[in-house]
């Protein structure tokens, strides 16, 4: 299977994450905000509890809620909209696995999973919510630990919590996955909004059934970040590689056409079986890339989350681009 075998990145300091935040705070308070524009903006698309107006029934619309009595008055087929909850607890799982300090790109593919816990913080806390985080970082054989952080809402505690996640530093080896994901399964909450930000690079065996788990309780979203060379290699002749997590050197012949084929080939099974086995869950997937503008592919996501809820119809996790047009 392709996986991630990189060159390794310095494992970031207090000052480096305060700058990442620092930057954070205006791409997504002023960009995402400026873009994403109206009234409160749920990150994924659901029913909600609060009553709303009632419209005429267009086709796809869920019979379950015909209203009635606008029904009778009007001799015409109206239904009655619902509004996403104003109140609700959302907890993020990130995994910051050694494989996380990787990128050829823009960036690394660990500043690409904070820059993501930071907006979906940002949705969320903004409508006066509660936000939690879980953190996994390496194999706990290897002195690797999952963090719990307590949901809090404001500002301020929000801005602590990205805080924490940047200053996070990694492990060697891989974090277990499940595990992680299975702590926002504990304790049972009230229905809420569970965000799990990974490379997905574990196999799905080790993760598929506490993702459904989760998604029977929550509304679930996964943003799988991604570098383009996990996804193919270049022609640059022979290459020396270090495998981040466990620091195993490789030598690799990146002229040979076959082996650049089987490795895309590989890389893009591997890829196919995290989006399916995500969407079996019942999962949101949003794909994020180290070599795209990943606040525009978030507005990109919130927006048709958007549309599908003023529609009043759910539609199905949306299925990645494929590799070619994504570049």
């Amino acid at each position: 299977m392709a996986r991630a075998v990189a060159v390794t990145a310095a494992v970031p300091s207090s000052g480096r994450a305060e700058a990442v935040l620092s930057r954070l705070y205006l791409t997504v308070t002023r960009k995402l905000d400026g873009l994403l524009q109206g009234d409160y903006v749920g990150l994924l698309p659901g029913p909600g509890s609060e009553a709303g107006e009632s419209t005429e029934y267009r086709p796809g619309d869920d019979v379950r809620r015909m209203d009635w009595p606008v029904t009778a008055r009007t001799t015409v087929p109206h239904v009655r909209r619902t509004v996403a909850d104003r109140e609700l607890e959302a907890w993020v799982a990130v995994d910051l696995s050694a494989s996380l300090d990787f990128g050829t790109a823009r960036c690394l593919k660990r500043d690409l999973a904070v820059s993501a816990a930071a907006a979906m913080v940002h949705l969320t806390a903004r409508g006066g919510n509660r936000v939690g985080a879980v953190i996994g970082t390496g194999d706990p054989a290897l002195g690797g630990v999952l963090t719990r952080l307590p949901a809090r809402t404001g500002r301020k505690e929000a801005h602590g919590l990205l805080r924490a996640i940047a200053g996070t530093q990694s492990r060697p080896g891989r974090s277990d996955l499940g595990a992680l994901i299975d702590m926002l399964n504990r304790p049972p909450r009230r229905r809420g909004v569970a965000v799990v930000i990974s490379d997905f690079l574990a196999p799905p065996q080790q993760w598929g059934r506490q993702v459904r788990k989760l998604a029977v309780r929550h509304d679930v979203l996964a943003v799988e970040v991604v570098d383009p060379r996990e996804l193919e290699l270049p022609d640059a002749g022979v290459l020396t590689l270090a495998d981040p997590e466990t620091g195993t050197l490789h030598e690799v012949q990146t002229a040979d056409p076959r082996l650049r084929r089987r490795y895309a080939e590989a890389a893009g099974a591997q890829r196919a079986a995290i989006a399916q086995t995500l969407r079996g869950a019942g999962a949101a997937h949003l794909r994020l890339r180290t070599d795209s503008d990943w606040l525009l592919d978030i507005v990109r996501f919130v927006a048709g989350q958007r549309h599908a809820r003023t529609r009043g119809i759910a539609r199905p996790a949306p299925t990645p681009r494929p590799e070619s047009e994504a570049r």
